[in-house]
C-alpha cells in the first residue's frame, strides 16, 4: 500500500528552500512554497510541480491561502531568523496539530534553543551553519576520513576513506578484512568510479576505491591505524572566511586544544570575532590572496578549511593548500554549485554542504511522521551522491523483522542490517543475530523511501 504523503508548506525559496522542496517532491509530499520574489517562486514551483504563493509567510491571508489549516508540516528557512520564528508562531495557531520547523542561525540564539523550542512549540530548530561546522569537526579530528557520519547518538559512526596505492587492503577481499583485522565493523558500500556496490564477503578491493564503514569510534580509529592511516586530529588550521561557520567550528576546535587562525576580509567582523574568539588568531585580509595565505603560516598548518561565501573560492583555496602541501587536510564548504559529479573528480579532500544537511535534517522528520508501523526513523542521511540511504530505526514494537534471525529474513536486494544498538551496545550483525523491541537499528539501501523498518522485507 502506498504511503500517503505529507501536505508541507515551506516559506523561503532560497538555496536551502530549494534543496529542500526538490528533496521533499522527490520523497511524493504535497508542497506549498510561499515567497516575495515572484522569479525565484515561479521557477522552484515550476520545477517541482507544487504550488507557490508570493507573499509574506507571516501574513494571516497568505497562511490561509496557503491551507495551513489542513497542513501537516511547516517549515520556515527565508533568511531572517526573527521572521522564522515569527511564520511558525502564527501557523500554529491555525492548526494546533501542525508540526513546525524553523530554521535559526544567529549564534545569540544558540543557548536558547531549548527555550524557544518549548515556548513555541517548535519541533525542530535547525541551524546549517552550526550542523556545517560541528560536521568539519568531526572531520578534522579524525582527518583520515574523507567523511564521518554519527548514529545511535555518537556511539558508532559511517566512516568513508579512499584506499591510496600500495595499501595493504589493496586487492583484499571483504572477508579477509573480518579473518586478520577484526569482525567489529562492516563495508557498507564501495565507490569505485561511476559505480556503487554494496559489497558480499568475496568482493575484492582495490587502490582508488572509496569504502565506507561502519564501526564505534574506538573500533574505526584502531583499524584505521592498523591497515597504515594517521588517526590524531589535527593540531594547527586556517579557517579562510569569518562567517557563522567560522566561528561555530573555531569554538569546537579550541576547546580541544587547536590553534586556530581565521582570515576574514571585513574589519569589522574580525573586531567581533576577536572578542567572540579571544584564543584564536584573527587576520583581516583577502583570503584568496597567496601572499597573505603564506604569510599566515599556509605551509605549517595541518589544515585548512574554506568557509567563504563563494563557492568557487572555496574550491581554489582547496585545491591551492593540497598543491602546495600533500599532507594538509583540506574542508570545503559548497553553498550552492551542484555539479557534483564535477566537484567528486577535484582533488577537495573533504566537501560539506550546508543546504544538504539541513534538507537531511527535516526529510528525517518528515518521514518520520509517515512512520506507522512498530518503529520510528531516528537518523538518515543520503550516501554516495544520493544513490544510498542509511536509516536508523528505533524498533518499538514486534513486527515481522523482530524475534527472527537475520538470515531468516528475505530482505529486499541492495538492503543491508548494518549493526543493531542494544541498549548502547553496537553488534555488527551476523546472521544469527536478531533484532528485538528496544533496539536501534541501521539499515544502508540502494531503495528509496523507507519509513519503516518493515519496508527492509521482500
Amino acid at each position: 500500500m502506498a504511503k500517503r504523503g505529507l501536505k508541507i508548506i515551506v516559506v523561503g525559496a532560497g538555496k536551502v528552500g530549494d534543496t529542500l522542496v526538490n528533496r521533499l517532491a522527490e520523497e511524493g509530499h504535497d508542497i506549498v512554497i510561499i515567497d516575495k520574489n515572484l522569479e525565484r517562486l515561479t521557477e522552484l514551483a515550476n520545477l517541482c510541480d507544487c504550488m507557490g504563493i508570493i507573499g509574506n509567510g507571516a501574513s494571516h491571508e497568505v497562511l490561509e491561502e496557503a491551507g495551513v489549516a489542513s497542513a501537516d508540516l511547516f517549515i520556515a528557512v527565508t533568511e531572517s531568523d526573527e521572521l522564522n520564528l515569527l511564520c511558525c508562531t502564527i501557523a500554529k495557531q491555525f492548526n494546533k496539530k501542525l508540526a513546525t520547523i524553523a530554521r535559526v542561525r544567529n549564534p545569540d540564539y544558540g543557548k536558547e534553543i531549548p527555550y524557544l523550542r518549548s515556548k513555541l512549540s517548535l519541533e525542530m530548530i535547525i541551524n546549517p551553519e552550526y550542523e556545517a561546522a560541528v560536521e568539519a569537526a568531526r572531520i578534522l579530528f579524525l582527518p583520515a576520513a574523507i567523511l564521518i557520519n554519527s548514529f545511535a547518538h555518537g556511539t558508532a559512526e559511517i566512516v568513508k576513506i579512499k584506499i591510496p596505492e600500495g595499501n595493504v587492503l589493496d586487492g583484499k577481499t571483504v572477508a579477509y578484512l573480518g579473518s586478520n583485522y577484526t569482525n567489529d565493523l562492516l563495508i557498507v558500500g564501495v565507490e569505485r568510479g561511476d559505480d556503487v556496490t554494496i559489497p558480499n564477503g568475496s568482493f575484492e578491493l582495490s587502490a582508488g576505491d572509496i569504502i565506507s564503514f561502519v564501526a564505534t569510534r574506538k573500533v574505526c580509529h584502531t583499524f584505521l591505524k592498523s591497515i597504515g592511516f594517521n588517526t590524531k586530529s589535527v593540531r594547527s588550521t586556517i579557517i579562510i572566511g569569518g562567517g557563522k561557520s567560522a566561528y561555530y567550528l573555531a569554538d569546537q576546535l579550541i576547546k580541544t586544544g587547536i590553534d586556530v587562525k581565521i582570515i576574514e576580509k571585513d574589519a569589522q567582523r574580525c573586531d567581533e570575532l576577536s572578542e567572540l574568539l579571544p584564543k584564536a588568531t584573527i587576520i583581516n585580509g583577502d583570503g584568496i590572496n597567496e601572499a597573505l595565505l603564506e604569510e599566515s603560516g599556509i605551509r605549517d598548518v595541518d589544515s585548512v578549511v574554506a568557509l567563504t561565501g563563494i563557492d568557487e573560492e572555496n574550491i581554489m583555496l582547496a585545491l591551492f593548500a593540497r598543491q602546495i602541501s600533500k599532507g594538509i587536510k583540506s574542508v570545503t564548504k559548497i553553498n550552492k554549485i551542484s555539479f557534483t559529479d564535477v566537484i567528486n573528480r577535484l582533488d577537495l579532500g573533504s566537501v560539506i554542504y550546508p543546504k544538504q544537511i539541513t534538507a537531511e535534517a527535516i526529510i528525517t522528520y518528515a518521514r518520520a511522521r509517515q512512520a506507522t508501523i512498530g518503529s520510528n526513523i531516528e537518523v538518515m542521511y543520503h550516501l554516495f551522491d544520493e544513490r544510498a540511504e542509511a536509516i536508523e530505526f528505533k524498533v518499538m514494537e514486534e513486527s515481522n523483522v523482530t524475534g527472527k534471525k537475520l538470515k531468516d529474513l528475505k530482505l529486499k536486494p541492495h538492503t543491508l542490517v548494518s549493526f543493531i544498538n542494544k541498549s548502547g551496545r553496537i553488534i555488527i550483525p551476523t546472521g544469527n543475530d536478531s533484532i528485538e523491541v528496544g533496539d536501534t537499528v541501521m539499515i544502508v539501501t540502494k531503495n528509496k523511501g523507507f519509513t519503516a523498518l518493515t519496508d527492509i522485507l521482500r
